[in-house]
């Protein structure tokens, strides 16, 4: 099959967030098996065209090679993406955000026709592809290079949707029957929304996620539109790359370690407790939290636990950036229990692994988690996962107590919380418990294959209906 992968954001070119990284390494899983892929992103000004070997093919199209041959296409265009952020600078979004994504779903679309690329499948990623099915649906099928295309639109957070006020619709070319068909949002203008309508498969990235946000807790308000979907809401887990997460050969940390031999996880240990000046404990347990600071990932829920937290024998340590107020927030802790958390508020994903490596347990107490990547890294490196048991966390961490893989708390209390990590302290205090709990994660395996496999599935089925 020949498979066009649309995002607005892809590893090494690009990245915000995990889409970048879903969207770099599934290619390659998918070329494994066979699959004929191309990839097409916004030509942004932060990516390096020389360093990624990009050569000038149209006028605003530039072309390169990831994978055995897989070719990546910029689409170009100085006045739209020659800026330095990919949504936003310091001010909020850009203000003609809707205008840059339809250009760049608008050009995707042409260049099938200009480069005869024959496509089968267009696999659009979020908000910023959302208007691709629609195009092709609303304005394209009638031509034969488009008419047999079909759409599948990955859904990687449903918080992110795309608003923009009603009267930006008129900036598109659909008219209003489409506008209250797929489009009307609240008063608002929603390309989320309209993906969803008219996409022949919503894909999501858990299965526990696909289920969830048919609700109207975890829906953000288009539950009603996912469940019209019916069975053609598909979740597919996302996999991890264990080229670049194995604590058996990650460079990003001094002591490498395996299953069979653990040992000198206790050294990485050690290293940890010094970066973050804390007091170098072996007996007391590290526990590290590496994640955007925002309220989804649980800070004010850490806030509402902390007094309680800070009296048990124990350290944490945060990396990451996010919302100011939560960098307060975290700071006020290390000024507070100077003995017992540490923070480095940056985003350093080479140092991450140091703290994957350190720790005895990684906190990831999400609100919502549409399939998280970072309970699954934690595994890798035998640091047990604290999670609240919800989207992709319910999918890949078992309770210890079921002779599971990690902690899970089920009511999403300040109580809950620390009834669990109390749970927690008393199982790493018995160290036969603990041994077991940390052999069960190095057997976890979230690798590209199998999730790659699930997805020439659906790609196949799709094509049959």
């Amino acid at each position: 099959m020949k498979i066009a992968f649309c995002s607005s954001e892809v590893v090494p070119f690009a990245k915000t967030g995990g889409m970048a990284d879903v969207c770099g390494t599934l290619p390659l899983a998918l070329e494994k098996l066979g699959q004929d892929i191309v990839i097409i992103l916004p030509g942004y000004k932060s990516i390096d065209r020389r360093k990624f070997g990009f050569t000038q093919i149209l006028e605003d199209v530039s072309q390169s090679t990831v994978g055995r041959n897989i070719t990546v296409y910029l689409i170009e265009h100085e006045n739209y993406f020659g800026r330095a952020g990919l949504y936003g600078d310091e001010h909020g979004d850009y203000p003609d955000n809707l205008e840059r994504f339809d250009f760049y779903c608008r050009r995707t679309l042409e260049l099938f026709k200009e480069l005869k690329l024959k496509i089968d499948i267009v696999h659009c990623h979020d908000w910023q592809t959302a208007l691709i099915p629609v195009y092709l649906k609303e304005k394209l099928s009638g031509d034969a290079v488009y008419k047999k295309i079909k759409s599948i639109l990955s859904l990687h957070n449903l918080a992110y949707q795309g608003h923009f006020p009603a009267d930006d619709y008129k900036k598109l070319p659909f008219g209003n029957a489409v506008f209250q068909k797929a489009f009307e949002f609240y008063g608002k203008t929603n390309l989320l929304k309209a993906g969803i309508v008219y996409s022949d498969v919503v894909a999501t990235v858990s299965p526990q996620y696909a289920r969830e946000i048919q609700t109207k807790e975890f829906g953000a308000g288009l539950e009603g539109v996912l469940r019209a979907r019916g069975e053609s809401v598909i979740g597919i887990l996302n996999g991890l790359d264990y080229n670049t997460w194995d604590s058996r050969r990650d460079r990003n940390i001094e002591f490498t370690f395996a299953a069979e031999d653990i040992r000198p996880k206790a050294n990485d240990k050690a290293a940890l407790q010094k970066k973050y000046k804390l007091p170098v404990h072996a007996d007391v347990p590290v526990f590290g939290f590496v994640s955007r600071l925002s309220h989804q990932k649980g800070v004010d829920l850490l806030n509402s636990a902390m007094a309680e937290i800070m009296k048990m024998d124990i350290q944490l340590v945060f990396l990451g950036v996010g919302e100011g107020k939560y960098h307060q927030m975290i700071n006020s802790w290390v000024k507070q229990y100077p003995q017992k958390v540490g923070a480095k508020l940056v985003f350093d994903e080479e140092f991450s692994h140091e703290v994957y490596a350190g720790s005895d347990f990684f906190l990831m107490p999400s609100i919502y988690e549409p399939c998280g990547l970072s309970q699954m890294i934690s595994l890798r490196y035998g640091t047990v996962p604290v999670v609240y048991r919800v989207g992709g966390l319910a999918d890949t961490i078992v309770p210890h107590d079921q002779g599971g893989n990690g902690f899970v708390f089920t009511e999403y209390t300040a109580v809950a919380f620390c009834e669990i990590l109390k749970k927690a302290m008393d199982v790493y205090r018995d160290k036969e418990s603990f041994s077991r709990i940390i052999n069960e994660s190095f057997k976890a395996n979230f690798s590209w294959e199998d999730s790659a496999r699930q997805y020439v599935g659906l790609y196949q089925q799709c094509l049959k209906n």
